[in-house]
């Protein structure tokens, strides 16, 4: 089949491997119809991965059909339309039982919970994928629910939605969001979703400020935007920040920015383990800071409904679309952060 590689950094390379199978009863595989680049894909193409490996495929980060599934598969069949959630959990403990598969008990490394980081789970960048214990990491693709919205559903939805709602946002409230790409504009809705009054928003890009505008967005515009949502807010600050980047400049300005005992909600990606975390500043504000992983499966039973009722719209964040033959050249784009780029859907059947 044809699929993604990464070979090193900048190198994503359009190449032929081995076609997918069922190696284990509980295996399905996934014929890809729509695939998406993810903002976590960057790292691995600017050369800071999750595992030292080159060679496999990335992505994390489709919808498809199944087309052949384990002799222990039950809720599943050939035909069946499915969402393929970033999070991989297994079948056996208690935790992915619940749906927080982001925290299953039996994983033996950080590469077993996500497609596409390493070699141990090739990506879905590719025309099929292997999806280990599918009963459990498969979704049914419900109707009215288009393969676009689909694909954000399947990660930057369920991420920006467990982003704000670890930040408890409040009817009412003054909501900040640090990163205006897809997920930091799904954390918008998200938060207008949960009733807050006032979404600010931070992001480098004045393109992408502006289409958060027509989301109902305040850009904070301006070189210092630590005092520009403190005028924004009369002084105060926002009761709620939500951190959709990851770099150590972003996580400081939410810890600097919110206000006095406001929460800070980390789900952009840091991999610095030396971060210096200003603990002075959250025992004096009295800040409650949290950061972790999604488990997709565990949010989308709230974000099914609610894309079906219209108060949500995924597919609003999707600004390109590639063959997948063109993966490089996608990737190249993305990259750029180039005006009115946001989120770069593949097309593996071209």
């Amino acid at each position: 089949m044809k699929t993604l590689t990464y070979h090193g950094p900048q190198d994503i390379r359009y190449a032929e491997v081995p076609d997918p199978a069922v190696t284990s009863p509980t295996d399905a595989v996934v014929q890809v119809t729509t695939a998406g680049i993810c903002g976590s894909d960057l790292h691995i193409y600017g050369g800071n991965g999750f595992s030292p490996d080159t060679g496999y495929t990335p992505g994390h980060e489709c919808v498809g059909v199944v087309v052949d599934t384990g002799d222990r598969v039950t809720r599943f069949k050939p035909g069946d339309r499915v969402m393929v959630p970033a999070s991989v959990g297994c079948t056996l403990c208690g935790t992915c039982a619940r749906g927080l598969t982001a925290r299953c008990e039996r994983a033996h490394a950080p590469s077993d919970l996500c497609y596409g980081v390493s070699p141990r789970l090739p990506g879905s960048q590719a025309q099929a994928l292997a999806v280990p214990h599918a009963d459990i990491n498969l979704v049914h693709l419900p109707d009215g629910i288009s393969d676009e919205a689909a694909v954000v559903l399947t990660d930057n939805a369920p991420t920006a939605w467990y982003g704000c709602r670890r930040a408890r946002i409040q009817p009412g409230e003054t909501v900040l969001v640090i990163g205006l790409g897809p997920v930091g504009l799904m954390a918008a809705q998200s938060a207008f979703v949960m009733g807050a009054a006032r979404v600010l928003g931070v992001d480098l890009v004045a393109e992408r400020r502006a289409f958060a505008a027509t989301l109902g967005v305040e850009p904070v515009e301006g070189d210092d935007a630590r005092a520009a949502v403190r005028e924004m807010t009369a002084g105060r600050g926002p009761d709620a920040v939500v951190e959709a980047v990851g770099s150590d400049a972003t996580i400081e300005l939410a810890l600097k920015a919110v206000r006095q005992a406001g929460r800070v909600s980390v789900v952009g990606v840091n991999q610095n383990r030396a971060f210096p975390f200003h603990m002075g500043l959250a025992q004096v504000k009295e800040l409650e800071f949290a950061i972790g992983l999604c488990s997709i499966h565990y949010e989308l039973p709230a974000l099914i409904p609610l894309t079906q009722a219209g108060r949500i719209t995924p597919e609003v964040v999707i600004s390109h679309r590639f063959p997948l033959s063109q993966g490089p050249a996608a990737y190249e784009l993305f990259n750029s952060r180039a005006a009115g780029v946001r989120k770069v859907l593949l097309d593996p059947t071209r």
